[in-house]
């Protein structure tokens, strides 16, 4: 789907609307060889955005291929859209690949988002890609802690519906935000998340990318 370039908010919201109409919240994929992270990171003084994308092997997480896109921000910040100011360099640096991967990671909300279409849910319809949210922060919703141990999860609710997973990624540490990006299923997105967290809290293709992104911040 090609990417439409909103000129005001009330038409993002809309945009946003139809595309969260479109999210598939099944595993609508097969072998996943190829797992991507995706990141991005700001210079508000130069209004610059660099986005990073990195392809991992998904059975050794061994660094595939990466790509970088630096682009002037091209909309406003504006709460609850802040996809709109991240997708345009994450399709610009994806386009460059030649090792196109079967599913995404985003450092970001899916469907655990107000209008339940944050960026990962935003990347993957545009994509046809099946794509997994898995944020730092909470974005909304409310939940209990769960366990301490690595693999421990519990539901993050906003109003009255399971928008997505707390997930203890570590033992003992702050836990991760999962929710559906767009073709895959909540048990398989957490599944995903973690595997990709043998040593650190963070997915290695979150890792990798937000690495990838602040070279490029730097050398700005």
């Amino acid at each position: 789907m090609e990417y439409i370039h909103p000129q005001t908010p009330e038409q993002a919201q809309q945009l946003q609307q139809r595309l969260a109409e479109q999210v598939i919240t099944t595993d609508d994929f097969e072998t996943v060889n190829y797992i991507a992270g995706v990141d991005v990171a700001y210079d508000e003084a130069k209004n610059k955005v660099v986005a990073a994308v990195v392809v991992l092997d998904a059975a050794t997480f061994e660094v595939v291929e990466s790509q970088t896109a630096i682009e002037p921000i091209s909309f406003p910040y504006v709460p609850g859209l802040f996809s709109f100011r991240e997708v345009p360099p994450l399709l610009s640096a994806i386009e460059k690949l030649t090792t196109l991967p079967d599913l995404i990671v985003c450092d970001g909300q899916g469907i655990a988002h107000p209008k339940r279409c944050g960026m990962a849910s935003h990347l993957g319809v545009l994509l046809d890609i099946p794509t997994i949210g898995c944020g730092k922060t909470k974005l909304l919703g409310e939940y209990m802690p769960p366990p301490e141990f690595k693999g421990a999860s519990s539901d993050l609710i906003d109003n009255q519906q399971c928008i997505g997973k707390v997930l203890r990624t570590q033992n003992g540490i702050k836990p991760v935000f999962v929710s559906i990006g767009h073709k895959i299923s909540l048990t398989t997105a957490v599944d995903w998340v973690n595997k990709l967290t043998p040593k650190y809290r963070l997915p290695e293709t979150t890792r990798q990318a937000d690495q990838l992104v602040n070279r490029c911040l730097k050398a700005l």
